[in-house]
């Protein structure tokens, strides 16, 4: 049979069709087959939405840190859940005529948290200087374990602000628990070129007798022999050293009253640091004392202080605040016998306070100060001589019970001799206090016999 060209090319074009054809439905139906029989993996992987944003590295290591976009200055921060509604307690030096609002931002974890509005409580006593000790109060947001924090002039964070962060402190979650001490002193602030190391090293080996465990001082400057002193006192771990640059932030005054001593904060932010004192030293001691450089708060009935406030909180269980009364023992006058103008002192630079026995009797017609003994937990605020708020009670304890030792220029001038009252209450501990004393000063050779050595 024959079969034309023609026809011929028409069989292999209909057989490629029905191959391509039946090629075709296979595709389809193994399509349809896998898409029936395959997870829909569009709706199990969600879309990729990146890591959260983390903290940013800047930590400030200062004791005082400038706050971006204000005239104000942070020191620390604290956990403090006292105070119904906040979690969080941010100590500062604000400026008093620039208060605006301001929210805390907290590092949660590494990861950056949302902010919570703040409440900004300036201290009702800041002797009418520009600034003032101030708290800034806000909670923490849900779903968050605070490392650090910040304040924002605004409500939601500025990546490109790139806002400093300050470590959070008191947190009893943080698993690191120091030994519970019974007393801390805390004393502010050491500036000028003080150098009065005779009276210093007495006065901090009496509290040691005392039974003071640690010595806190807020330090901006001091004379070249009183740090070498101290130096050695921080590496037995005796006194802690903050340093207080606070002369490189504002002009600050060396007077209490603003309309007297000019200056942007009064005696070099004291009322900020004793404030800051009290709640670093909240979680790690039972007692704080405030007072100055050169007082002691000495027991007249007890050995001791611990013997002392046994006695005291047994009487007043309620009582979290116990006023000292100070007592001036004028320097000008000396004991006549002379029995400790030491040799071995002679060389050392400062005052002898065993050599001043002769104390002021308060003139009770005007106000008298005191110092201060603490719960610090039961402790909002304090001011130098009074706490501003405070929880349970305060109370006044009797001179006879215990005073202040204050040796420093007289308060009360016009005072004979025949006026004043001997107080030989020192001379009680001279057995002891003498050689921890030579012992302490040998260490750092400014005894008279290892100069004479040298």
């Amino acid at each position: 049979m024959f079969v034309s060209g023609w026809e011929l090319k028409m069989g292999k074009t209909n057989y490629f069709k029905h191959k391509i054809f039946v090629i075709t439905i296979i595709v389809f139906i193994s399509l349809l087959i896998f898409n029936v029989t395959s997870p829909n993996t569009n709706k199990s992987i969600p879309t990729p939405r990146g890591p959260p944003p983390v903290c940013p590295s800047t930590i400030s290591d200062q004791a005082i840190t400038p706050l971006k976009n204000t005239k104000h200055f942070l020191v620390s921060a604290f956990m403090d859940q006292r105070r119904n509604g906040f979690d969080i307690r941010i100590i500062g030096m604000f400026r008093r005529d620039s208060i605006q609002p301001l929210h805390c931002l907290f590092c949660c974890a590494g990861r950056l948290g949302e902010t919570t509005p703040t409440t900004v409580l300036v201290h009702s006593d800041h002797f009418g200087f520009p600034f003032a000790a101030t708290d800034v109060m806000c909670r923490i947001p849900q779903n968050c374990d605070p490392t650090h924090v910040t304040l924002l002039t605004q409500p939601r964070a500025d990546q490109k602000s790139n806002p400093t962060w300050i470590p959070i402190r008191n947190k009893k979650t943080s698993g690191k628990y120091e030994e519970k001490m019974n007393f801390t002193v805390c004393i502010s602030n050491l500036f000028g070129d003080y150098n009065n190391v005779l009276q210093f090293a007495q006065t901090l080996e009496m509290y040691r007798l005392l039974g003071v465990n640690r010595v806190v001082i807020y330090k901006t400057s001091c004379g070249p022999d009183l740090d070498r002193l101290l130096q050695s006192y921080i590496q037995e771990g005796f006194v802690e050293i903050v340093p207080w640059p606070i002369h490189k932030h504002m002009n600050p005054s060396r007077g209490w009253l603003f309309s007297e001593h000019g200056g942007d904060i009064q005696y070099f932010g004291q009322l900020t640091t004793l404030n800051e004192c009290i709640y670093r030293s909240m979680e790690r001691s039972r007692y704080v004392l405030l007072n100055d450089i050169d007082e002691i708060i000495m027991p007249y009935q007890h050995s001791n202080l611990m013997s002392l406030m046994d006695t005291l909180q047994q009487q007043h269980p309620k009582v979290g605040v116990f006023l000292i009364e100070n007592h001036i023992f004028p320097k000008k006058h000396f004991e006549p016998s002379g029995r400790f103008h030491l040799p071995q002192w002679s060389g050392v630079p400062g005052v002898n306070i065993l050599e001043h026995i002769y104390r002021e009797d308060p003139d009770r017609t005007i106000y008298h100060p005191h110092k201060i003994i603490v719960q610090p937990r039961m402790v909002e605020q304090t001011s130098v001589h009074s706490v501003l708020k405070y929880f349970g009670q305060q109370f006044k304890v009797p001179l006879e019970v215990c005073r202040i030792i204050h040796v420093r220029v007289p308060l009360r001038g016009s005072l004979t001799l025949e006026q004043l009252n001997v107080d030989k209450r020192l001379w009680d501990f001279q057995e002891k206090l003498i050689p921890n004393v030579d012992k302490v000063l040998k260490k750092v050779g400014m005894l008279t016999s290892e100069i004479l050595r040298r």
